[in-house]
């Protein structure tokens, strides 16, 4: 097991910006801290690889053996910088990896890169460059609970609750999802945010309003349409991740009647109940109670404006969480619950009629629609 392997979220420990690794990684293989790095002047000379900025040896890492299948993105919960420079990106990339080696007792920096507010992009977890060179697999992280193994973990500097980046970082984000997609054979869909997998405040409301925007503006980069992509994505939670997106599926389970609690802690009782009712429902029954998107689809209620009850409160509960605060859990379908889906739904490229829709529900908990790629 790696010195990973029970790291606690550094958010708890010091305010600054990633998650505890996963111990659910299988089919690893030892990677040594001389791993060697991908050459100046490859095929992305616009990173700044962890020699460049002085990084410290990192103790043993492995190279996952799971398909990468998502990108992941964060804030660092660092104050929001006006130096732009490439000196403030390096000090940014040396102190997140201060914080995550000597603060958390991890192997590195969790992160696999960095995009500093100045728009500079820096390797994070050392080999993560060469890796996507070689487009292949990924180091084994410490960004996200049960994601370390499977999602491409990005660091961009700064707070963004209540403000949001600067366009220089979101450019250079966008290249990097670009570079990601292409390199790992993803797809602007495939972008997500911490807090669909984890108890956070990461990467921010404010940021987090603006993912449909950089979700487009990564498939115009990837010269994908939006029929290319699927009508729903849906975050693929499983029973190695945690929080509010979890927290949901228990609502909904509890409403067709499953004993299971509300805690957003993926337990037993969840576990049984999702594959139970997979089995019950002619869906493929997932090993690992993956929340596969005909789980979610069959799970997740059309609610109108006279709707009541659990339902109703669960989608409350993740609007409130995702940065309406005019929303409270009452379990009754009221106006500002109203006012708070309208305003999802423009969000998406929804029609803002305030009936919750399945695409309205899979907005609400962090997935991605067709519409929202067009809008």
């Amino acid at each position: 097991m790696s010195p990973d392997a029970h790291e606690l979220d550094r958010r708890t420990l010091i305010k600054a910006s990633l998650g505890a690794a996963t111990v659910a990684v299988v089919g690893s293989e030892l990677l040594l801290p001389a791993a060697a790095q991908a050459a100046p002047g490859g095929q992305f000379p616009w990173i700044i690889d962890c020699e460049s900025w002085g990084a410290r040896p990192p103790l043993p890492l492995s190279v996952s053996g799971t398909a990468t299948n998502k990108i992941i993105v964060h804030h660092t919960a660092y104050p929001n910088s006006t130096d732009y420079s490439q000196d403030q990106a390096i000090w940014l990339a040396r102190d997140i990896q201060r914080l995550h080696m000597d603060g958390n007792g991890w192997s590195d920096t969790g992160q696999h890169f960095t995009v500093s507010r100045g728009g500079y992009v820096l390797e994070g977890r050392r080999g993560s460059l060469e890796r996507l060179e070689a487009g292949d697999r990924q180091m084994i992280s410490a960004h996200c609970p049960g994601e370390n193994g499977r999602a491409i973990g990005i660091e961009n500097e700064g707070t963004y609750v209540t403000e949001t980046p600067p366009e220089a970082l979101l450019e250079s984000l966008t290249k990097l999802c670009v570079a990601i997609c292409r390199q790992y054979g993803l797809q602007a869909h495939d972008i997500f945010g911490h807090w669909d997998f984890r108890f956070t405040d990461c990467p921010g409301a404010a940021f987090y309003r603006q993912f449909p925007m950089l979700r487009r503006r990564v498939a115009d980069a990837l010269g994908t349409s939006p029929d290319q992509a699927p009508e729903r994505r849906w975050p693929d939670i499983w029973r190695f991740v945690g929080g509010p997106v979890v927290r949901v599926a228990q609502y909904l389970l509890v409403a067709q009647g499953y004993p299971v609690a509300t805690s957003g802690v993926f337990d037993a009782a969840t576990v049984a109940a999702v594959q139970d009712w997979q089995a019950r429902n002619g869906i493929a029954v997932d090993i690992d109670a993956t929340v596969t998107a005909p789980t979610w689809e069959t799970l997740a209620p059309e609610l109108g404006k006279h709707a009541t009850g659990v339902p109703v409160s669960a989608l409350q509960y993740i609007l409130l969480n995702k940065g309406w605060a005019d929303v409270a859990v009452t379990g009754q379908f009221d106006h500002p619950t109203m006012k708070a889906v309208q305003d999802l739904q423009r969000l998406h490229g929804l029609t803002p009629h305030g009936k919750v829709t399945t695409s309205t529900w899979c907005a609400a908990v962090g997935g991605i629609t067709r519409e929202s790629l067009s809008a």
